[in-house]
């Protein structure tokens, strides 16, 4: 069996068991809606967390690659001026 389709029954059994445990919950529907707004202002704060991680991350390499590139060219340009200073210009 894929290991995909396993996580994929994993999932939908989890997100059916909750479903069923909000559905027979002893609560008022008022006090569930709040748990729920509480914990998925929680989740939303740490995927803000993580996406600016990850933002930070990849301007951090994008930087680094930009610096090298500029290098790289900075020495093509030096070795192009060096081999134009080495070509003798020959006269018509």
């Amino acid at each position: 069996m894929n290991s995909g389709k396993v996580l994929l029954g994993a999932l939908a059994g989890l997100t059916a068991g909750a479903l069923l445990g909000i559905l027979f919950a002893g609560e008022k529907g008022s006090d569930t809606r709040k748990k729920i707004a509480k914990k998925g202002e929680g989740y939303t704060d740490v995927l803000k967390e993580k996406i600016n991680e990850f933002l930070g991350g990849i301007t951090e390499k994008f930087e680094k690659a930009k610096e090298e590139v500029s290098f790289f060219a900075g020495q093509g340009k030096t070795k192009s001026e060096e081999s134009e200073k080495d070509v003798k210009v020959v006269p018509k």
